[in-house]
């Protein structure tokens, strides 16, 4: 029983062409997450090294893909302002894997984020390894991974 992601949730990357977004990203992709593209301002139109689309906004990747979720692998200066980008462009699930973000940038995130226009949006992290749903043995189910951990035990 998945809580909140599944094998259908649809995966977009902010910071996709940074060397870590690029590494996991294809690391959720080898464990069946369904990475639908991802976002570099500045990029769009282009593909990353995994062939995925890239867009320069959120809203852009939501609108073309129908992502749900996202992942975050931005410098810690800009976090906060990726967290707000996907809430406003309807993410539901915002996985900010980033670490060393300011604190009072989070307490500006979760004073917004605590209003009724976001009560949906569940943010998890910053600076954590992510979330997983393991597949179903036997199945076509292959689970989804959005993060840095491994998919094995």
């Amino acid at each position: 029983m998945s809580i909140l992601i599944n094998s259908d949730t649809k995966v977009i990357c902010q910071g996709i062409t940074g060397s870590a977004g690029a590494f996991h990203t294809k690391g959720c992709l080898d464990y069946g997450t369904k990475m639908v593209g991802g976002v570099t301002p500045g990029k769009g139109g282009q593909k990353d090294v995994n062939g995925l689309p890239i867009f320069n906004t959120v809203s852009e990747a939501v609108e073309a893909t129908g992502a749900d979720a996202t992942m975050i692998f931005v410098p810690p200066p800009f976090a906060a302002d990726a967290v707000l980008e996907a809430a406003d462009a309807g993410i539901t699930v915002i996985v900010c894997i980033t670490e060393g973000v300011p604190v009072m940038d989070m307490t500006k995130v979760r004073r917004v984020l605590s209003t009724d226009k976001f009560r949906d949006v569940k943010l998890i992290g910053p600076n954590c390894p992510g979330v997983i749903t393991p597949g179903v043995e036997g199945s076509d189910d292959p689970g989804c991974k959005i993060g840095i951990m491994p998919g094995y035990i």
